[in-house]
């Protein structure tokens, strides 16, 4: 199989690194992009990434700059041929009840969440087009389905991403490229383990498997769908989250 080369948006983040992992295991040549890095968060990817050096760079994005967005592209083509596979992982939480949301927390969150996953599949979808192939997997979550108490933000700015998955699975479907949407339940990472330890538990006591997910049980979905072999899927919404929330 040809070596994919692959752009994992967020890719520093727990999900983002566990992603970029895996899809380097599955024979890709990874692109972390991600805010310009803290020493210390950017040495904890280093060492997550121990032994991939040869199949992971890190690059500096910020996804709500529609202008960097495409010139990131124009570079990581050049760089590394063009663009096969692009996972749109960045993300942020504003949380606060809609009484109390200042508009900075509803336009911050939405320009990371919703306007990034744009920039970036607009900076990438022509050369996919162009070359008959093409992976785009957009990170959702399950309260993009459910709702969640004091996210109207995120849950309109989740629930968006899944819409837009459709609209564009449906324009590119015979140019053979898939867009699909994952949606994470609650999993072990900064963003839930900074909950306080009785909401956790709370949470946990809802979960039919019973424990958080692991940001390896995202990774694994999504190099999944990202495999040349998933070219017959496209459009879905699929929830990784323990049997958190069940739909028809």
């Amino acid at each position: 199989m040809k070596r994919r080369t692959a752009i994992v948006t967020g890719g520093m983040g727990g999900l983002g690194t566990a992603i970029c992992q895996h899809l380097a295991r599955q024979g890709c040549q990874v692109i972390a992009a991600d805010l310009p890095h803290c020493n210390r968060r950017f040495e904890a990817f280093r060492i997550q990434a121990q032994g991939m050096a040869d199949s992971i760079d890190f690059f500096p994005l910020d996804v709500s700059n529609a202008v960097a967005c495409q010139q990131f592209a124009e570079e990581m083509s050049n760089r590394y041929g063009h663009i096969d596979i692009l996972a749109n992982v960045a993300g942020i939480t504003r949380d606060a009840t809609l009484r109390k949301m200042q508009h900075s927390q509803w336009d911050e969150l939405m320009r990371v969440n919703l306007d990034g996953v744009f920039n970036m599949t607009r900076a990438v979808i022509e050369t996919m087009v162009e070359h008959g192939f093409g992976r785009v997997i957009n990170i959702s979550s399950v309260n993009g389905q459910t709702g969640q108490f004091g996210q109207t933000n995120y849950s309109a700015a989740k629930a968006g991403v899944h819409g837009f998955s459709m609209a564009l699975a449906r324009e590119v479907a015979t140019k053979g490229i898939t867009v699909n949407t994952v949606s994470p339940g609650y999993c072990k990472t900064a963003m839930v383990m900074a909950v306080a330890e009785e909401i956790r538990e709370k949470i946990i006591s809802q979960i039919p498997i019973g424990r958080l997910g692991s940001p390896d049980d995202v990774a694994r979905v999504v190099a999944f769908l990202a495999a040349d072999e998933a070219g017959y899927l496209t459009g879905i919404n699929l929830p990784v989250n323990g049997g958190y929330f069940m739909s028809f």
